[in-house]
């Protein structure tokens, strides 16, 4: 699945623990995972902390 965020697209993998959650990572981001009950909310969740990586990413790239 892709997440569009301000003109970048990012794939996110997707799998389900053995509780039933929906756990996703971003590859191309160090470490931007996150996990939902459902797919909807996994998603809500994934475009929060995609941004946050970016931010973080950001500020170690610029003094």
């Amino acid at each position: 699945m892709t997440i569009n965020t301000s003109k970048r697209e990012f794939y996110v993998i997707i799998e389900r623990d053995e509780d039933g959650y929906y756990i996703g990572e971003v590859p191309y981001l160090k470490a931007c995972y996150s996990q939902g009950e459902t797919i909807d909310e996994l998603m809500t969740n994934m475009k929060e902390v995609i941004q946050l990586c970016l931010e973080q990413e950001k500020d170690e790239i610029l003094p």
